[in-house]
């Protein structure tokens, strides 16, 4: 059996594919409002009943929140672990969206046809891609390609409260060679990514007090210490003329990036302008030398998330504050430490305070940025793979911001992990109107099968 008359049955059954996504979409699986408690529960069967019905040993496995599914199936080639998640998030506003979020239907626009509902694209439709994958290996070979297990989790919208100390219980159950990860974006409508790269976080609060109490400026300015004027300070010291952080041994685990990597982001032929301006701006602020890519994706920064001191209301009032406030977010790369980090930048901070100030720092986590080993010979095959299905081919990229399961499958299971989605920017997760687009299901479910096929291999 070739792969080629797996890939004519997927186009084959596509109806029938649209048909068991969208039963899947009509179960509002709302993990952050208790009122739909029962319906998570239900797509978690509805889930594990699919996954029976192709093969597989499948179980939905209790936590204290909403349960985890987990099924077996397949032997041989390369041991995968899919995550997905079935959990979606709020419809709010209601008012905003043009059908009701629970009714899905295929709607045509002026990019081609879409599938419209609360979950089509974050996770359900990007979930299914793999498993009707599966199924169509099952349709024509009889089998599963390689050894498969699929975790999908009910909790991933309202924090994954329960993720952690399940895949410390279940350990074993869940290691395998490598993990697939669905939850990320194609890079334009005809370049896939395989995401390798994922930023870290650290956040910190600093308060900065100095005088006992508001003062009136007509009496105390001049004399008394502004905080505002403290922290004003210390935030501009955080980068120096270039765009550098100037914390301590900030650029510690930072790698340079490769020659293959470069060409790779090259050859995206990324719009800096067109980018910048998408959100009224014109101009690169980062860091001198370095394209707008690398900084989204390879490149640490910090950053000012708010500021408060003083009188803030409506009108004008001459006070001089006694306290000043400021939060601060740095993005990781390479193997930088975030505890190193947080306390050289506190030591930075209390050594720029000048007499009659104090300063407290409040902690708002700490993680480490992810780097996937893509020496692993299944990236490659992978990589080849998408290159197959889609116009462009695929490359190795990186992730402005942090998805923490790729990290848990590192530290608690010792597995890198390949994130290959479908979605598009414009997909509107989160927001009313929800879409997939047909095409992202239906090349995403050849993409599966063509990746699977490499690494069976």
């Amino acid at each position: 059996m070739t792969l080629s008359t797996i890939l004519t049955r997927i186009d084959t059954d596509l109806d029938n594919a649209l048909d068991r996504l969208m039963e899947l979409l009509r179960i509002p699986s709302i993990s952050t409002d208790p009122a739909y408690k029962a319906d998570c529960a239900r797509a978690a069967d509805w889930l594990v009943e699919d996954l029976k019905s192709i093969g597989f040993d499948a179980a939905s496995r209790p936590t204290p929140g909403h349960p985890m599914v987990v099924a077996h199936g397949g032997e041989g080639g390369t041991h995968v672990l899919f995550y997905g998640h079935y959990d979606v998030q709020p419809v709010d506003p209601l008012n905003l969206w043009n059908r009701d979020p629970f009714d899905p239907a295929i709607e045509e626009t002026d990019k081609g046809k879409v599938i419209r509902a609360r979950g089509a694209s974050d996770d359900k439709g990007q979930l299914m891609t793999f498993i009707e994958a599966c199924r169509a290996y099952v349709a024509e070979t009889g089998k599963l390609p390689c050894k498969i297990t699929i975790f999908l989790e009910g909790e991933e919208e309202s924090g994954s409260p329960s993720l952690v100390p399940f895949m410390e219980a279940n350990a074993k159950d869940l290691t395998a060679d490598v993990a697939l990860i669905c939850d990320t974006d194609l890079f334009d409508a005809n370049t896939p990514a395989i995401t390798t790269m994922l930023r870290g976080l650290l956040g910190e609060e600093l308060v900065i007090t100095g005088p006992s109490k508001d003062l009136h400026s007509g009496s105390y300015g001049g004399p008394a210490i502004n905080p505002i004027r403290v922290l004003s300070n210390i935030i501009a010291n955080l980068h120096d003329d270039t765009g550098r952080i100037t914390v301590p041994d900030f650029y510690d685990g930072v790698p340079e990036l490769s020659d293959e990597l470069r060409s790779q982001w090259e050859a995206l032929g990324f719009d800096d302008k067109a980018f910048l301006a998408d959100v009224g701006l014109s101009t690169p602020a980062g860091e001198a030398g370095k394209t707008v890519l690398e900084q989204i994706w390879a490149r640490p920064t910090a950053e000012v998330n708010g500021i408060t001191g003083g009188y803030t209301g409506d009108g004008f009032k001459t006070v001089l504050p006694s306290v000043a406030k400021a939060k601060i977010s740095f993005r990781l790369v390479g193997t930088q430490d975030p505890l190193k980090i947080r306390d050289n930048f506190r030591q930075r901070v209390r050594d720029q305070l000048p007499p009659d100030c104090s300063v407290e720092f409040h902690d708002h986590g700490a993680g480490p940025a992810s780097v996937m080993a893509t020496t692993n010979p299944a990236f490659a095959a992978a990589r080849a793979a998408l290159t197959d299905e889609w116009p462009n081919p695929a490359a190795f990229t990186g992730s402005g911001g942090s998805i923490p399961v790729a990290g848990y499958f590192k530290t608690i299971l010792d597995m890198d992990s390949m994130l290959i989605g479908f979605a598009m920017e414009d997909d509107s997760i989160h927001s009313p109107n929800e879409k997939y687009d047909l095409r992202s299901f239906h090349k995403g479910i050849r993409s599966w099968a063509r990746i699977l096929d490499a690494l069976s291999n």
